[in-house]
């Protein structure tokens, strides 16, 4: 059975377990269906022969690949493998029935023909670059979960093909698979490092064909707690507090241009994501993203000043804030000892004919918190566009590189 139609296999097999995390949830995982999509890769994971396998308390899932190395071969870094369990929620069913195009031959796809959903060429161009490909595609009322099941598929397909062929040789491989990656990356954040004690590691989980992340955001979140005081308003000059009202001074304090629709590339910015007010209560929530260390704690401390101020200019509120940081700079944690394992990537694409796209994502991934606790870790493409969409798309062709990424990959650390 040739790649592509092993890959889209694997896709539909674990597409069909719905696995959207919840961002509302206090535990992790965020759903039940992320630690049954756990158990189904533990299965598959053991008939492939991979041992020391695990599934933590909070379903995180890691296993080894034991070295396959001649006699008196060299030593071989240990290198790891991390993809998400779940699938983004954006107000979409958590249901995903996959559609496969055979041999698309340009124009709008129709999705969904009883809802009347497109994916036209007018809104998503870049689908016509796969003219003569097999696309797979949702059917307009969910994502379709390539984020980051191409990579949970990629990366089975890869231990497969390792397995099955004894004349690739390769060192010990460790894979894990975190959920809730998609609501702060709190899988990863209860990885067990003791259970993938790597050199460095890989995620595969940024968009089309040749993508290249090793620069994220450094990310963090706030909230302001504020209690008013409530009055009639017959009686409520010089008595009343009121905390919507101190909420939208609190918003009004930071720039308007420093926001997420007014920044691009290294921009950072500060994003008032949500505010709840009653007569006697508000609360706002802030998002903070930087990709520059020093400016991300400047933006930091720029919210702590309009805390104080505030309480200056309503001195019979209370005023609360909380801070606390989400993930960090891949690149931040790149060294001079470290970095050959970016250089693996670049040196793979040369090899395979694909030309880079080196990205500074407006975003992080679980290598941002991976690569903070020692293990540098940065991202490669899927080959899938539009994620967290309903308009998301996988051409075979660009999700077959990608496995073809990860197999020269490994054939690169092992020489």
């Amino acid at each position: 059975m040739n790649l592509q139609k092993r890959l889209q296999e694997r896709f539909l097999r674990y597409a069909a377990v719905s696995s959207q995390s919840n961002e509302g949830a206090a535990v992790v995982p965020s759903t039940p269906g992320q630690r049954e999509l756990a158990e189904l890769l533990k299965k598959d994971l053991a008939e492939l022969g991979l041992v020391d396998l695990e599934i933590s308390e909070y379903s995180v899932l890691t296993g080894r690949l034991p070295a396959n190395l001649p006699e008196g071969y060299h030593a071989v870094p240990k290198v790891g493998w991390v993809t998400h369990l779940d699938t983004v929620n954006v107000c979409l069913s958590p249901e995903v029935h996959p559609q496969i195009i055979k041999n698309y031959q340009g124009g709008d796809i129709c999705l969904n023909k009883e809802k009347q959903i497109y994916l036209t060429v007018k809104e998503h161009p870049e689908i016509e670059r796969y003219i003569g490909d097999d696309i797979i595609v949702s059917d307009g009322t969910s994502v379709l979960g390539a984020d980051n099941k191409a990579a949970i598929s990629n990366i089975m397909v890869a231990l497969e093909t390792l397995v099955n062929d004894k004349n690739r040789y390769h060192g010990e491989i460790y894979v894990a698979f975190v959920p809730d990656e998609e609501v702060g990356l709190l899988g990863s954040k209860k990885m067990d490092f003791s259970k993938f004690p790597v050199d460095f590691a890989y995620t595969i989980d940024c968009c089309e064909l040749g993508e290249v992340v090793y620069q994220t955001f450094n990310a963090g979140s706030a909230e302001v707690y504020i209690k008013g005081i409530t009055a009639h308003p017959m009686s409520a000059k010089g008595v009343l507090v009121n905390p919507a009202l101190v909420a939208v001074d609190l918003v009004n304090s930071f720039d308007r241009m420093q926001t997420p629709e007014h920044t691009e590339g290294l921009e950072g910015f500060i994003w008032v994501n949500g505010i709840d007010a009653n007569v006697s209560e508000a609360k706002v929530s802030l998002k903070i993203r930087d990709h520059n260390k020093k400016l991300y704690e400047a933006r930091k401390q720029q919210i702590r000043d309009a805390v104080e101020f505030l309480r200056l200019r309503h001195p019979k509120a209370v005023i609360e804030l909380t801070m606390s940081d989400t993930y960090a700079n891949i690149e931040d944690a790149v060294r001079e000892d470290n970095k050959k394992c970016i250089d693996f990537i670049y040196q793979a694409m040369d090899e395979l004919g694909i030309t880079p796209k080196t990205i500074a994502m407006r975003g992080g991934t679980d290598g941002s918190f991976i690569s903070s606790k020692g293990i540098l870790t940065p991202n490669y493409f899927t080959g899938a566009h539009n994620f967290h969409s309903n308009c998301e798309f996988m051409p075979m062709s660009a999700v077959e590189k990608s496995c073809l990424m990860t197999l020269k990959l490994v054939e690169l650390i092992t020489k």
